[in-house]
């Protein structure tokens, strides 16, 4: 009986310790990988966004939650290596920031979950069975480009007037860019403008476009969104639209604001910050599979009136009137 009572007092007085030893092991600490195209420095306010909405959800870089952040610098072909090195570090979740990442991100995995951010059309490329049931590991959110870019023709009918001739840059490679093209010439028909199609397959092709845009007499040019164009940094686009003083509607506000003429499209910041919300639900236990993709709520207008006057270009009131953003 007292080998007995000894016993049960030392099990006694072990539980306690026992208990403090489970609560002091450290829970394991989410990782979430972000792959970019670009240099950090060109998209900064996206990934705050993204780091904003993972706040809002009690997420704090750093002490709740580590984000491994790869960014290919202008170089496509560097992205297979960095999402493998993601697959490597074990990441929670994948999240991608177009469309040749997301590609790239699938033939990395298909059992690590991957958000999308802003894919122009996830079903057509072959990321997800259907918006309603992705099917796969792979979920988030679409920009729904193609739609846009009759719009984008649109607004540059109505700030140039006597609109004839567009030079559209895209890259035939790119994911949705036949579909982009084929919108464009749906609204050009209806406006009566001719439009001239110049590939871009490198950075070198960039000031060849604007070059053959400005020779056979573009009156402005149209750029749609793609790996290509979205690795060059602003800079270069911008340079070149002065050069050869040509009205240019751009896919993305950084290129605006950096001093572009004028974009219209989907509030990518918002689409940065709510991939969070994706991204919360999966480390709670949901299966991509199971999540919809969503599509833009919040499009934004923005013109930039200095872009304006150094090519010499007047934007008329009632088009300003409609901006969500003017750069003066």
């Amino acid at each position: 009986m007292v080998k007995k009572a000894v016993v049960v007092l030392l099990v006694g007085l072990a539980l306690p310790s026992l208990r403090v030893a489970q609560a002091q092991q450290p829970t394991k600490t989410p990782r979430i990988g972000y792959i970019a195209i670009a240099f950090p420095s060109s998209t900064p306010a996206r990934i705050e966004a993204f780091r904003q909405g993972l706040r809002e959800l009690g997420y704090v870089e750093g002490k709740n939650i580590v984000i491994e952040s790869r960014y290919a610098e202008g170089k496509l072909d560097r992205l297979p290596a960095l999402a493998a090195e993601l697959v490597r570090l074990k990441v929670d979740v994948i999240v991608t920031t177009g469309a040749v990442i997301t590609r790239a991100a699938k033939e990395a995995t298909v059992t690590i979950p991957i958000v999308m951010t802003n894919d122009t059309d996830p079903v057509s490329n072959g990321f997800v069975a259907s918006l309603a049931r992705p099917g796969g590991n792979i979920t988030g959110l679409a920009t729904l480009a193609p739609e846009l870019s009759g719009k984008r023709l649109e607004l540059l009918k109505e700030i140039v007037p006597k609109l004839s001739s567009v030079a559209v840059l895209g890259s035939s490679p790119g994911p949705g860019n036949a579909q982009n093209l084929k919108e464009t010439e749906l609204a050009a028909g209806a406006l009566g403008v001719k439009i001239q199609y110049l590939d871009v397959l490198g950075p070198k092709d960039i000031e060849t476009a604007f070059r053959v845009a400005s020779k056979e007499r573009a009156d402005a040019v149209l750029v749609v969104s793609g790996a290509v164009i979205s690795s060059q940094r602003t800079q270069v686009l911008v340079d070149l639209a002065v050069k050869n003083r040509l009205p240019v509607t751009y896919p993305r506000p950084e290129h605006v604001e950096d001093g572009g003429l004028m974009t219209y499209g989907p509030n990518v910041n918002d689409l940065f910050r709510r991939a969070a919300t994706y991204v919360d639900r999966i480390l709670k236990g949901a299966k991509p599979a199971d999540l919809p993709v969503e599509q833009p709520k919040k499009f934004e207008f923005v013109i930039n009136l200095k872009a304006a006057k150094q090519i010499g270009l007047t934007i008329p009131p009632n088009v300003l009137a409609r901006a969500d953003k003017v750069i003066k």
